[in-house]
């Protein structure tokens, strides 16, 4: 029987790799590239974006993709929703405070991966070159 860890800020980091820890479950949503990118379009936005305008913002995202990864971000409080009585219904999303300061850290990493792109193109080049040429086991 799984139990829940207790967490505080003073426990090593570490045990946020256990199955049962809560942070963990956190984590997963940072993992998805979809949260990411959306986190990022808003916080560039800064003001409330339209649905629409958020999937032409998003190259390769589907219709259902953004509406799921959206409600899943309204859900965790990252995202606030924003439906006005008109005809038809105008929708528009913001970040939450909770959500503007995730914000930060996805900015971030989005700021590293532009930086270190090439860093890590090369090495993948130099990874397949040395995997296609060693010996294969028989």
């Amino acid at each position: 029987m799984d139990t829940i860890v207790d967490w505080s800020e003073s426990d090593n980091l570490v045990k946020s790799y256990l199955t049962n820890c809560p942070a963990r479950d956190v984590l997963n949503v940072l993992a998805d590239k979809w949260v990411l990118l959306v986190l990022g379009v808003l916080r560039a936005a800064g003001d409330p974006v339209r649905f629409n305008d958020l999937r032409r913002r998003l190259d390769g995202i589907t219709q259902k993709m953004l509406t799921r990864t959206l409600r899943n971000l309204e859900r965790d409080g990252l995202v606030r929703r924003a439906v006005y009585p008109t005809v038809p219904p105008r929708v528009e999303y913001s970040l939450t405070e909770l959500g503007a300061s995730l914000g930060e850290l996805s900015h971030a990493m989005g700021l590293w991966s532009v930086r270190h792109h090439t860093e890590i193109m090369s090495a993948r080049a130099e990874f397949d070159t040395r995997a296609a040429t060693e010996p294969q086991p028989v």
